[in-house]
């Protein structure tokens, strides 16, 4: 293999350890075997339409859960 896509699904944003773990030392690594083109896809970090998505999916999972604290 010499190309290769990477992404981490399990991140809703780019972290600095993401960046320097898998797009930093990951690509090193690969390129060093022998591979030719590595790129990193970045996550959706403040994409308006993600931003929009998220809060979407977590008010609709809300539903129903009591909004004020009771005694």
């Amino acid at each position: 293999m010499t190309q290769i896509d990477v992404v981490c699904p399990g991140f809703l944003a780019d972290c600095l350890e993401t960046l320097e773990e898998i797009s930093i030392e990951v690509r090193e690594t690969f390129l060093h075997a022998g591979g030719k083109q590595f790129r990193y896809i970045p996550a959706l970090n403040d994409d308006p339409a993600w931003m929009t998505g998220l809060a979407d999916l977590v008010e609709s999972q809300l539903q129903g859960w009591p909004t004020q604290l009771t005694k």
